[in-house]
């Protein structure tokens, strides 16, 4: 048994997604090994992160800096928009490295079960980003699951009337699938093969 102070950490570590109770024993482990050298390091980055962390006004995307660092990008392409339901999607595409857009966070997806409703989405200040009127495109890159879709029909009604263009990804992507979890090949397909949606 260790003291409870490293199983404390231990426990912290186990919660975060991916690390399991072995997991985070073993990454505890190899902090307390490494300590001269990797734990300063660690702490640092957490605190860091912690006092600047900040989300972005204009996209809801988690950044240190606001507008952040996609938006305040003047080589991206402010003209379209790309909706995903939260961060950890909008980082895989972005990953890829294909999307020249701006992006716009809903922070979840439409969810009768989960008593998740329109105003509980971002979803009014994507329409205001629209209204502003510099905008062309709106592509909707939700999740390949019921209320991913769902979603997006939702969004694409708001939309009609407005002098833009509503794409979704391609389908081809699995059904049931969540865009953090695939390849850049299959991502950078997607993107390439979106359609308009309707």
């Amino acid at each position: 048994m260790a003291s409870q102070e490293i199983e404390n950490l231990a426990s912290a570590l186990a919660r975060l997604p991916g690390l399991g109770p072995r997991s985070a024993r073993r990454a505890v482990l190899w902090l307390v090994k490494h300590r001269e050298t990797a734990l300063d390091q660690v702490l640092d980055a957490l605190s860091t992160v912690k006092e600047k962390l900040v989300e972005c006004d204009t996209c809801g995307n988690v950044d240190t800096q606001n507008p952040c660092t996609i938006c305040a990008d003047p080589r991206r392409d402010a003209k379209s928009i790309c909706v995903v339901e939260d961060v950890a999607d909008l980082w895989a595409l972005d990953r890829a490295r294909l999307f020249t857009g701006t992006f716009h966070v809903l922070g979840g997806r439409l969810s009768a079960l989960d008593g998740v409703r329109p105003e509980d989405l971002a979803i009014d200040s994507l329409l205001g980003r629209v209204e502003a009127g510099r905008v062309d495109e709106v592509v909707l890159a939700m999740n390949a699951t019921l209320e991913g879709q769902t979603t997006a029909h939702y969004i694409a009604e708001r939309l009609e009337g407005h002098p833009v263009r509503i794409t979704q990804l391609a389908h081809g992507l699995p059904v049931g699938g969540e865009l953090d979890y695939l390849d850049e090949g299959t991502l950078a397909q997607a993107l390439r093969a979106r359609r308009p949606l309707g």
